[in-house]
């Protein structure tokens, strides 16, 4: 099984051409060639930002990738149910770092953040458990 950084996947996503073709086709090879690979759920988190912050994609963009990403059966994803329900708090209108944090953190009682204007008030909107709270 061989791990994929970030950028491995990016090259795969994004087709810019110029001087970042050769990587592309690269990655390209790598991801399509069928051999096992692993995702680490940091490098999920990673593409997220790349993708929405460099390259300006939107929300729906965004989970296009993680939607063909998830879909291929030679790739094992790390916490594979939290980036899934992450993304499914994305397209819920979550930030996916926060959505990821929290899908992390399902075991627990509750998730405890300073973000009163953003996260606490979208996750209480949602009702999504575990209950994030405002640390006090």
């Amino acid at each position: 099984m061989l791990a994929l950084d970030t950028n491995v996947l990016a090259r795969y996503y994004v087709h810019e051409g110029g001087v970042a073709s050769a990587q592309e086709e690269t990655a390209r090879t790598v991801v399509e060639r069928g051999s096992q690979l692993f995702v680490a759920k940091t490098v999920v988190l990673e593409l997220e930002w790349v993708l929405r912050g460099v390259y300006g994609h939107p929300a729906k963009d965004v989970c296009r990738v993680f939607d063909h990403l998830l879909s291929l059966d030679h790739v094992t994803v790390e916490d594979r149910p939290a980036v899934e329900s992450a993304l499914g708090n994305l397209r819920r209108g979550l930030d996916f770092a926060d959505a990821l944090h929290h899908a992390s953190s399902r075991a627990c009682e509750a998730f405890l953040t300073f973000d009163a204007k953003g996260f606490a008030g979208k996750a209480r909107r949602l009702a999504i458990t575990p209950p994030v709270r405002l640390a006090a």
